[in-house]
This record gives C-alpha cells, structure tokens and sequence, in this order.
C-alpha cells in the first residue's frame, strides 16, 4: 500500500431521502443496520458491588509444549450481586496484558448460586516463554448475568517478569477493587500524530475541483511509543472506519512499519459522501495493530467523533470519544477547509 492517499467514497443513509436523478450512490450505512465498532469485543462492568473474597490458583509454564497454564481451583466468600434473593453466578477471566483482546482472553464456566464456587479448570496459552515474561496477568472474577450485564467482583494483576515460576503450588490471594488505570483508561498505549479536515460539498469552485459532496481527510502521521508485545519489537500498521459503516467499503489501512515503537506512516485517507450534518453523527475509528502471521494484536486507537453515545438516532456504544478527541473533531467542524493538527493519546477503547 501506498503512502500517498486512500479514497473512498462513503455514503450515509437519513431517515428522510431525496431521490437523485441519475445517481449511482450507494448507501451502505443504512440506520436500521448501524453495527458495533470492530474493538467492541471486551465485557461490560455493570455491577456496584464491592470486590469482597479471595481466589486459589497456580501457575506453571510447560517447556516441552510451550504452554502457559493457569489452574484455577476456587473462589471464598465472594460478593453478593442479587441481593434479594442472595446469589452470584461467578466465573473467572484471565487476559495477557497488554494485549487486551479476544485473542487473550480465558474464561472457566459458570457456577450458579454461589459465592465460594469450586472450579479446577486450567486456562491454557501456547505462547513462547521470553514473550510470557514481559506480559502481566490479569485475573478476574465476574457474576454472569443472562442479558450479558456482568457484574465485577474482584481481581489480581501479576507480573510475570517477577513470578517465582519454581511455585507450581495452589495459593490463596485476596481479591482488589478495579485499579485506577483500568477504570480511567488512563493505561499508556501511545500517542499518534495526526491530522484532520472537512471539505464541505461546493467550497472549492467548479466541478472538477469542487467535490460534488463533501469530503473528510485523514493524514495519519506517526505514533510514539507504541507497547511492545515481543522482544523483536512491534509491526504495527493503523486500520480506519467511518462508523457506523464496518464494511469492506468503509475500511482502510496503512502499511506495515517493522520493529519500531515509533512507527511513521505518513499517510492519508479520503472519504467523500458526506454532508455538513453527518459529521455529528459519525465516528472516525483509527486503531492500531501489531501485524503478526497468524493474528493481529490491538494496541491501542482513538475515535474522533462527539461522543454523544448516538449515532442518527440510535444509542451505540463507540460514540463514546473523549473530551480531547471531541475537541479535535469540533475544531474541524468549525474550521472547514483548514488542516487540523493534533496529538491524541491511543486507548483500549
């Protein structure tokens, strides 16, 4: 791919249409099939009770297989969730930090109406050891809610750099509240360089320089700091949407940069098809990845949008940008024409 410019042409559907003649647009973003964002992958924390109890596992990592296990035997004395009629559905989760996606992520089953649920599972991860050892582990326990509302009830974060892996032996640790960075996103995953600007439909003249519909640009320029998740280094590239598209159509990438935490990219992305109103109910998702043969790991992205929590009417999760990323957007929209620049930090989204 190149590191000039992408374009694509991305039409947005309304609850009202005026039909065009001799018009061969397509409106791929109907409002009845607005989709989750690609990163929407990560449980919801629902609950307000407070991490109560303790949790009995072991660790060990299998040299002849390459697998790291997590045995995971019990849980004592959790929190209460449905207080009225006094049960907890509890399970346990565990993730390889940072890398904080689908990929990493364990789960035992489920135990019914009970706080001292009895597991013996092993949570098993084919992972090199060297790569093993500059991750965290992240263990938590959850009450399991039918509608998907899962309630948080506790959990302990290890290091495994330090971890005495002689230790094969089952112990007992007391279950913490949610750490600060985990609750604030405040967890640091980079920052990217970029810049932005909208071209309303018919600021620039006559046709052939003049859009005939507007257009937003995307100059991706680098990103500093980037999480390590391999001592190689990383290679990392950015994806982009517009939500609420998710289609082939709306999807873009840059090349891959190799084993540099400090990737420059350089590159820019067009999307036509809008006008001056579906800039308040759209989003620009820039995410980044480092690209590996068989999977990609989320690093950390940005959504530029503002982040009101609906999308043309209808409450979606990924409407959800920060003050900064609603500032940089708001700056375009009453800037038109002009490149914006700025300097957003990445999050797990």
């Amino acid at each position: 791919e190149s590191d000039t410019a992408s374009e694509i042409s991305f039409q947005f559907s309304r609850h009202k249409k005026t039909p065009s003649t001799g018009s061969h647009s397509s409106d791929m973003a109907s409002v009845s099939s607005v989709s989750g964002s690609v990163l929407s992958v990560y449980s919801g924390d629902f609950g307000s009770v407070d991490a109560q109890g303790t949790v009995e596992f072991a660790l060990d990592y299998d040299e002849k297989n390459r697998e790291f296990q997590v045995h995971v035997s019990q849980c004592k004395d959790l929190a209460v969730v449905d207080e009225k009629k006094g049960r907890s559905d509890p399970y346990v989760k565990t993730y390889l930090l940072p890398d904080k996606a689908r990929m990493g992520k364990r789960k035992t089953s489920v135990k019914k109406r009970t706080v001292n649920p009895i597991y013996n599972e092993v949570l098993q991860y084919k992972i090199e050891k060297m790569v093993l050892l500059i991750q965290k582990l992240n263990l938590s326990v959850w009450h399991n809610d039918p509608l998907g509302r899962n309630s948080f009830l506790g959990e302990i974060e290890i290091d495994l750099a330090s971890w005495d892996w002689n230790n094969r032996k089952l112990n007992w640790y007391p279950l913490k509240p949610r750490s600060l960075s985990a609750v604030n996103g405040v967890d640091h995953r980079g920052v990217m360089s970029l810049s932005i600007k909208y071209v309303p439909p018919g600021s620039l003249g006559k046709w052939p320089k003049n859009p005939p519909s507007g257009e937003v640009h995307i100059w991706v320029k680098d990103v500093k700091d980037l999480l390590q998740l391999r001592p190689s280094g990383v290679d990392s590239f950015v994806k982009c949407y517009v939500l609420p598209d998710t289609s082939k159509k709306s999807y873009q990438k840059t090349r891959v940069i190799k084993r540099d935490t400090n990737p420059v990219f350089n590159h820019t992305i067009v999307y036509d098809g809008f006008h001056t109103e579906d800039l308040k109910d759209a989003c620009v998702e820039l995410t980044v990845w480092d690209h590996e043969k068989l999977t990609n790991h989320f690093l950390g992205g940005i959504r530029l949008g503002l982040g009101t929590g609906l999308s043309y009417g209808i409450s979606v999760d990924w409407m959800d940008s920060t003050q900064e990323e609603v500032a940089f957007w708001q700056e375009m929209m009453l800037a038109a024409n002009e490149w914006i620049e700025g300097l957003l930090p990445l999050r797990s989204l």
